[in-house]
């Protein structure tokens, strides 16, 4: 009987890895994850992490299994061929320069930003090769405050969003998050989302936990409530 799910789609860190566990990831989930795989479904971690950092996270995981792809900075495409992950050009290319201009509309504002947050918070602000404001705090109180500021900045300026994970946020372009990603995917393999399952357990994983990407959806126990009440509020 064939498969219903043809595309699993997973966060990383919280979801299959954790750090301090041994193995990082559970020999059970690698051998379901193999199984899945040997039967025609393609597997995509879906991670904030960037490249080097996804990299490593799997050497440490010392996995026995290789995803077929990697969903990088919750928008970079990158499939598995010939022994590496290379990048998908035409999306990734598009999603470069949809940020660049994104951020060049908002460097001038970013100074009075940056002089809100500092004034309240005692928040760690810097910029990195994939946002111009990228910024930590000490808790999630503060982080949700400045979320609330930077949500209600955007509404002003097309096409902005915040990616938060905890208490790290960074600004992005909302037309490239693990949702989107996921669908692009989903498409170039000529699926639907009735065929896909996606699974996380944080803030930046919401846009792919919608029914809109994946038709199964599902948070691990340790993932946070808000999470746990999106995909609950989607089980039919």
């Amino acid at each position: 009987m064939s498969l219903p799910i043809k595309r699993i789609s997973t966060d990383f860190d919280g979801t299959l890895f954790a750090e301090f566990a041994s193995p990082p990831i559970s020999e059970r989930l690698q051998a379901l994850l193999g199984t899945f795989q040997d039967r025609g479904a393609q597997w995509a971690i879906n991670t904030g992490r960037d490249k080097s950092g996804i990299m490593e996270g799997l050497e440490r995981a010392d996995l026995a299994i290789e995803p077929d792809y990697l969903v990088l900075v919750e928008r970079e495409i990158h499939p598995h061929g010939d022994s590496e992950f290379t990048g998908l050009e035409e999306w990734n290319l598009a999603c470069s320069r949809a940020h660049a201009e994104l951020f060049a509309r908002v460097n001038a504002e970013l100074p009075r930003i940056s002089a809100w947050v500092s004034a309240r918070f005692d928040a760690r602000l810097y910029e990195d090769d994939y946002s111009p404001l990228c910024l930590n705090t000490a808790n999630d109180g503060d982080m949700d405050a400045i979320q609330e500021f930077l949500e209600d900045y955007s509404q002003s300026i097309p096409g902005l969003a915040v990616v938060r994970n905890g208490v790290y946020a960074r600004l992005s372009h909302s037309a490239y998050n693990k949702g989107t990603a996921l669908g692009e995917l989903t498409c170039r393999l000529g699926l639907t989302s009735a065929q896909v399952f996606a699974a996380g357990d944080h803030m930046n994983d919401l846009p792919m936990l919608s029914r809109t990407y994946a038709r199964f959806l599902a948070a691990p126990g340790n993932a946070v409530e808000k999470v746990k009440e999106v995909v609950r509020r989607q089980e039919s």
